[in-house]
């Protein structure tokens, strides 16, 4: 379960599929991204131990999925470059508080809704290519998992560190605000837009 407060609208896949290379640029960058934020919490928390070689992993694999992207955009003839940011990752982490241990709560729970959101994109993104792009939507679909296995995985360290109970409750409130940040103006044909 990707603890999703709402579902990705259904007219999202038609301007995802307008915009194949647009969104597939923007997945290289999100791997980094993710790969980056699995990094910021080891450097942060070093003082939690159970998060270290998790969260070492993840990155790794948030790399590995970066270059398997960067295959895709060569085969398809797109330079990987710079692409403005979409404001949805912006919008989301204006819920984290500033203080700790709150800060690094809300922070592995934004973690676990941006993996779920993703996770629910690609599937939805991979099905859709299928019969347009074989191998591209072959790809998609091979990170669903992946996707699930990361929201898992930030869930399970934070009620690790926190408690089930603190945890469940928070996600209600964050999945919430990641709700109204997916439906607010711009809607951009991203897997975070």
């Amino acid at each position: 379960m990707l603890n999703l407060a709402a579902p990705t609208e259904d007219t999202w896949v038609e301007a995802a599929l307008g915009a194949v290379d647009d969104i597939l640029l923007e997945q290289a960058h999100l791997e980094k991204k993710a790969a980056a934020a699995a990094m910021r919490f080891l450097f942060r928390y070093p003082q939690y131990p159970e998060l270290q070689a998790p969260l070492s992993e993840l990155a790794r694999e948030e790399l590995e999925h970066f270059e398997r992207v960067l295959h895709q955009l060569e085969r398809r003839g797109v330079g990987f470059g710079p692409q403005e940011a979409g404001p949805y990752a912006g919008r989301l982490l204006t819920c984290v508080r500033g203080h700790e241990p709150e800060r690094m709560l809300d922070s592995m729970l934004c973690s676990a809704l941006i993996e779920a959101r993703s996770c629910e994109r690609m599937k939805i993104f991979g099905e859709a290519l299928d019969g347009r792009d074989a191998e591209l939507s072959a790809m998609y679909l091979d990170l669903v998992a992946s996707e699930a296995r990361h929201h898992g995985l930030y869930l399970r360290l934070a009620e690790g560190i926190f408690g089930a109970d603190r945890v469940s409750a928070r996600l209600a409130e964050v999945a919430a605000h990641e709700a109204e940040v997916i439906a607010r103006p711009p809607r951009l044909a991203r897997l975070h837009g």
